[in-house]
């Protein structure tokens, strides 16, 4: 803890992989490419699950789960799918010391074994919509692990929907998307660009995927969540049909959408600074640490005592105290600025003559974060500050993200801004484009905003007609 974390502006990549593992989030697990979430990194994503999981009921949703091991024949049955994830495939040969009869794949993601359980269980359109969601593990072979952002195997949530219409199933994949930018705005504090991927970087099997693309502090951009609207791909491979009001067979329309264990990095990689992790209260394990300071025995069961009052006047917050004897208050406060405790209370013996305390955010530095705030009213003064800090974090991040913005009106005014920053730039649709960009700057089309009101232009690229714009940046 005492040693200091390299500065973000000197090894962004070095300085992310410091605070992960001193932090307490996470460590590498003895297979490569795995991580092993502890169990400050684990009261994190049970944060953000919960406030996902009370989204997709308050929508209608309900949870199910599925297998992990699905067989090979499965993914054979959608092209595109199989094709889209054969890289990444960790697949089963022997089970119980024998070769199986056919290859089991590890689950990559549910859409094929969900798709089979659909057609035995779809029979009428009385059974539409179908809206279940899973919280599952899932294994995709990475080449280039890193934690949070890309592990072997790691866990998220998935929905899978089946829907009589065309228009339903689209509304449902919009809809979703619009939850998981609620989300990641409102309780992970990060503002999102909702948008549209091209064809190159759609999921495999979609008609249509969609997005919420966040910037990091250094300036690229995340892949935040997804949702997809599959069309009639998977109904058609897995035969899920229904009896339509006239009695007609019909082919469902399904849309599936998921969010990980990556939506930690993205916290992690939007609020942190040089001390450390900056977490949002709303997510935040401990939202407010308490650190007592005493003397003698004295000084220190008449300041416990005090702990307790705050204590009860908090019952609700999530909060720690810190009463180790081993460590000084200095080492406490660099302690908890690492874990990135969004408040943290300081009280000793003149305080609490004084019934008073001090207060302190970690989202603003030194003095300027700290305040006297006296005892009486305290919990109404915790609670308007948490949702103080919430709100700052949220606001220095848009902002972070609007100076770190730029219009583009060639190629080369692309590559000259591309690294670091989010390029706006219209974009006729040409994949040859985006594989030149790549191949050039490292750099993807992250997009095509949802929200754009542009007037027909000519591709920033090729020169072509084009008339929407796209978002490029160096990404995760």
């Amino acid at each position: 803890m005492a040693e200091k974390l390299t500065l973000r502006s000197e090894d962004y990549s070095k300085w992310y992989t410091q605070v992960v593992l001193r932090s307490e989030l996470a460590d590498y697990a003895p297979v490569r490419g795995c991580m092993v979430i502890r169990p400050y990194g684990f009261a994190l994503w049970e944060n953000i699950k919960e406030g996902l999981d009370r989204r997709f009921k308050e929508t209608g949703h309900v949870n199910a789960y599925f297998p992990l091991f699905i067989p090979m024949s499965f993914l054979r049955r959608e092209a595109e799918h199989v094709e889209g994830f054969a890289p990444e495939l960790a697949v089963v040969t022997h089970g119980g010391g024998k070769e199986l009869e056919e290859p089991l794949v590890v689950r990559p993601t549910s859409e094929t074994v969900i798709g089979e359980m659909y057609a035995k269980w779809i029979r009428s359109y009385r059974d539409l919509p179908v809206l279940i969601n899973q919280w599952s593990n899932v294994v995709r072979w990475e080449k280039r692990p890193r934690l949070f952002l890309r592990t072997t195997e790691f866990l998220w949530q998935e929905g899978h929907t089946a829907h009589a219409t065309r228009e339903e199933a689209e509304e449902e994949t919009l809809r979703m998307l619009d939850v998981y930018a609620d989300f990641a705005e409102t309780d992970a504090a990060i503002p999102v660009i909702r948008g549209r991927k091209s064809a190159s970087e759609k999921f495999a099997g979609a008609v249509a995927s969609y997005t919420i693309e966040a910037m990091m502090g250094n300036g690229w951009a995340l892949q935040s969540g997804t949702s997809h609207f599959l069309g009639q791909n998977f109904a058609k491979a897995f035969d899920i049909t229904y009896l339509d009001q006239a009695n007609e067979l019909q082919h469902c329309w399904t849309t599936s959408w998921g969010v990980s264990t990556r939506m930690e990095g993205a916290v992690i990689m939007t609020h942190g600074d040089d001390q450390g992790l900056i977490l949002p209260p709303r997510l935040a394990p401990t939202q407010v640490v308490i650190v007592p300071i005493w003397r003698d025995d004295g000084q220190k069961s008449v300041v416990l005592g005090a702990v307790e009052q705050i204590k009860g006047a908090l019952s609700g917050i999530r909060l720690k105290v810190d009463d180790r004897e081993e460590l000084s208050p200095g080492r406490k406060f660099n302690e908890w600025e690492l874990k990135g405790v969004p408040l943290r209370i300081e009280i000793g013996p003149r305080d609490v003559e004084k019934e008073q305390l001090v207060l302190a955010r970690r989202d603003v530095p030194g003095r300027e974060g700290k305040a006297f705030i006296p005892m009486e009213g305290l919990r109404q003064r915790v609670v308007e500050m948490l949702d103080t800090v919430q709100q700052a974090l949220y606001d220095r991040a848009l902002a972070f993200r609007g100076a770190n913005t730029v219009e583009a009106a060639n190629y080369d005014e692309i590559v000259e801004a591309v690294n670091g920053r989010f390029v706006h730039a219209y974009w006729c649709g040409d994949p040859a484009d985006e594989e030149r960009l790549k191949a050039e700057t490292s750099a993807t089309n992250r997009c095509m905003p949802l929200d754009q009101d542009t007037e027909p232009g000519v591709c920033a690229i090729c020169g072509k007609p084009a008339t929407e714009k796209a978002i490029f940046a160096r990404a995760y």
